[in-house]
């Protein structure tokens, strides 16, 4: 198992909040959970697109470890497991639809090309 050299260098809230949340598939697998509530390894990695499994895979275990989502497993043959947002998880995502509104509005401003629309987020 990989571990670290260095441990994190977490010096305020901030930090730990985009450690947490930040990169570039954490937000997106919570915005995928939070519009479709529950959902099943080989839906997230439709819904992700460009994601590689060993990313995804390591992604969720991040998530999980720091109780943004819960894995539930079902004792089926074949095994079935399902992933949703924890409460914690949940109140992360006003968070990212409101920076979601902000870059809207501000990448606007920046360039003439528009950004797509991402139908998860409250943004119009």
């Amino acid at each position: 198992m990989y571990k670290r050299k260095l441990d994190k260098d977490i010096r305020c809230p901030l930090e730990y909040g985009m450690d947490i949340f930040g990169g570039r598939w954490n937000s997106r697998i919570i915005c995928v959970l939070a519009e479709a509530g529950m959902l099943r390894y080989s839906e997230i990695r439709k819904e992700m697109g460009n994601i590689t499994d060993a990313v995804l895979a390591a992604t969720l275990k991040d998530l999980i470890a720091n109780n943004i989502v819960e894995r539930k497993s079902y004792d089926e043959i074949p095994p079935r497991v399902e992933y949703t947002l924890t409460e914690r998880g949940q109140s992360v995502v006003p968070i990212l639809q409101s920076i979601c509104r902000w870059a809207g509005i501000f990448y606007k401003e920046n360039t003439d090309t528009a950004l797509p629309h991402c139908r998860k987020c409250d943004y119009k």
